[in-house]
């Protein structure tokens, strides 16, 4: 019942609401002291809400509030990754290592000799640098990561095996910080990107950030492996054991993060649960993209429809929004939370339809009947 109503109030929207959505007025994100973004991988949101295979996700849609018209940028992760802290794509088209430059012919640059290939390091602001500004501490919490601060495009990789463990359990395809030069120099970059034994530890003692970034490796966030050592449950091509097997990962997560002070306090406290993208066609009769990311736009043709999940701790519950909202849109909104008015990249996009997930953090609970 919920994905049909879920896909209902999806469609009831037809493509041009965009445009009605550049005249309405948008209201202002209340103050935010903490938000944890956790991100899953390549997976339509029908193929993960209503399916009976993901019921963490399916329980917290129903309890607290769901975009249901939810867009990625494009394919594959990395530009997804890098819009999520960035505003933009910024021309990036492929998940190759965040130092390839055009032509460089390096390992993990394997698309650089493609034509409109960019530099893959971003040397413009992130939503990180204008947390800085401000004084407020972030987080890039990864699991699987080999240490502190790492700079290895994956891990473990085949020269440096760890046993029983399968190759890249960590990608920094999935880790948006690492492609900004800000962050490859900050001599404190060890503090911020950090392993989920780090976010154990910082959940225990009630010293979360007030801005998370969590991805689980690529076994627990729905991307699944191949090759040696991959259990079952991870199989790339055992895609309902996959979805089962991270489920259970974001149970997990879920409960460590409601039982910290940040979430049980007086504070406002928002969790998203979202994807990089889509599984690559599979959006049926939803459109690949919204608010300016679209298939005119070679650089941001549309990533899918995918599932995003906003809980908060003293917010709305059971509030299906079916406003058209993409990565941008969530750039937005965590900006105005964190009290930032100077939006970056496509954030700042709203004569295209980029406003903020208001409703679903807002925090004058809803009654529903």
């Amino acid at each position: 019942m919920f994905i049909r109503a879920l896909r209902n109030a999806a469609l009831a929207l037809p493509l041009i609401f965009c445009a009605s959505v550049l005249q309405a007025r948008e209201a202002p994100v209340p103050r935010y002291d903490h938000i944890f973004v956790i991100v899953e991988e390549n997976h339509t949101a029908d193929q993960v809400l209503g399916t009976g295979k993901s019921p963490t996700l399916d329980r917290l849609a129903a309890q607290y509030g769901v975009a249901t018209n939810f867009y990625a940028e494009t394919h594959p992760s990395e530009p997804n990754y890098v819009a999520m802290m960035a505003g933009d794509t910024l021309g990036i088209r492929d998940d190759d290592a965040f130092y390839c430059k055009p032509n460089s012919g390096q390992e993990g640059c394997e698309d650089s000799d493609s034509d409109d290939y960019v530099d893959h390091t971003v040397y413009t602001p992130g939503f990180m640098d204008q947390l800085r500004e401000r004084g407020l501490s972030w987080k890039g919490y990864f699991e699987d990561i080999p240490e502190a601060g790492s700079l290895v495009v994956r891990s473990p990789v085949q020269d440096e095996p760890e046993p029983g463990k399968p190759r890249s359990l960590y990608a920094a395809k999935h880790n948006p910080f690492v492609n900004f030069k800000s962050v490859q120099d900050d001599p404190r970059r060890a503090e911020h990107i950090v392993g989920f034994d780090v976010l154990e530890a910082d959940a225990a003692s009630g010293k979360l950030p007030n801005f998370a970034f969590i991805v689980p490796n690529q076994c627990n966030d729905m991307h699944g492996l191949v090759g040696t050592h991959v259990p079952w449950s991870c199989l790339y091509i055992n895609q309902s054991r996959l979805v089962e097997r991270a489920d259970k990962r974001l149970a997990s997560l879920i409960d460590m993060l409601t039982k910290t002070p940040a979430w049980t306090g007086k504070g406002n406290t928002a969790i998203v649960i979202t994807f990089d993208e889509n599984d690559s066609g599979s959006s049926g009769d939803h459109p690949d993209g919204c608010c300016g990311s679209g298939p005119d736009d070679p650089h941001n043709p549309g990533g899918g429809w995918i599932a995003t999940i906003v809980m908060t701790n003293h917010g709305p519950r059971a509030l299906k929004d079916p406003t058209p909202y993409n990565h941008y849109s969530l750039l937005r909104t965590m900006e105005q939370a964190f009290g930032i008015s100077t939006y970056i990249g496509h954030a700042a996009d709203t004569d295209k339809g980029v406003v903020a997930m208001t409703p679903l953090f807002d925090v004058t609970p809803v009654s529903t009947r």
